[in-house]
């Protein structure tokens, strides 16, 4: 026997129809409401499954302004349940307003387990240590993928991309780190999954007739790779104006770094 709560966060498949648990199942079955980001695509979930539970919109557009709503259901004696798309809700899909609310007006809220793009990526390629930074969808604009990169050089860096975008972004990235190592994934869990390990170089020859589908990838982190985020901050400080001395103050108060060898540094880039 479970604990009942008042809202529960249920991830859905992110591809195969079959990922999904037997208590997710049994509990978009008896929940009294099911929030989602499409109606149409729940649906196609919730015919498979043979549930009849009703559904209504729950999108990054409407957020805010169904909050009451759910409120006013739950006050009544209501359960809900809420979906997004594929996935797990809150990870790079709508939920937070929601769960915030709920927080701050007492109910209970659960979150079951399931299926999640970041964890079965990252499950399935080569890696060393646990440790890992995931961004969500990485940035579009070039400057600021250059500054997120050049910040993460000693972290596994974990972000979603579109098909449309992902080559664009690999070779801003190598621009800015080189040829380093990286592994992507594409269209996991369905047909035609693929995931591949290598150098941006490699995987940029791999794919360049083009790539589909949803896409996650993991930029490695460097040897030295401190050394190279160090070297970043010094560059970047001096070319907003910044003195030697100024520098290693600001890096070492920042960052808790020697000033003196901050200070080195600077100096030997500056030569």
């Amino acid at each position: 026997m479970t604990r009942e709560f008042d809202f529960y966060v249920v991830p859905t498949p992110i591809g195969n129809i079959q990922d999904i648990t037997l208590r997710a199942i049994d509990i978009l079955k008896n929940v009294d409401l099911i929030a989602c980001e499409d109606t149409r695509t729940t649906q196609k979930l919730l015919n498979h499954y043979d549930i009849k539970t009703k559904c209504i919109s729950y999108h990054k557009y409407n957020e805010r302004e169904r909050v009451n709503f759910f409120l006013s259901e739950l006050k009544s004696g209501k359960k809900i349940a809420l979906v997004s798309d594929a996935g797990t809700p809150m990870i790079c899909d709508p939920g937070e307003v929601i769960v915030e609310e709920l927080v701050k007006n007492g109910f209970s809220v659960t979150s079951l387990p399931g299926a999640c793009a970041i964890t079965t990526f990252l499950s399935q390629i080569p890696r060393k240590g646990e440790e890992f930074t995931f961004v969500g969808f990485i940035p579009r604009s070039e400057e600021q993928i250059q500054i997120l990169v050049k910040n993460n050089c000693s972290n596994n860096l974990v972000f979603y991309d579109s098909p449309e975008r992902i080559l664009k972004t690999l070779k801003i990235i190598q621009n800015i780190r080189g040829n380093i190592n990286i592994s992507i994934g594409r269209e996991l869990s369905k047909l035609f999954e693929e995931v591949k390990y290598g150098t941006i170089a490699e995987i940029l020859d791999y794919f360049k007739d083009g790539i589909k589908g949803e896409i996650v990838c993991m930029v490695y982190s460097e040897n030295n790779s401190s050394d190279k985020e160090l070297d970043y901050k010094i560059t970047e400080l001096k070319n907003k104006g910044y003195s030697d001395k100024d520098i290693s103050v600001i890096l070492s108060t920042l960052f808790n770094l020697n000033k003196n060898s901050v200070y080195k540094r600077s100096l030997e880039l500056h030569n």
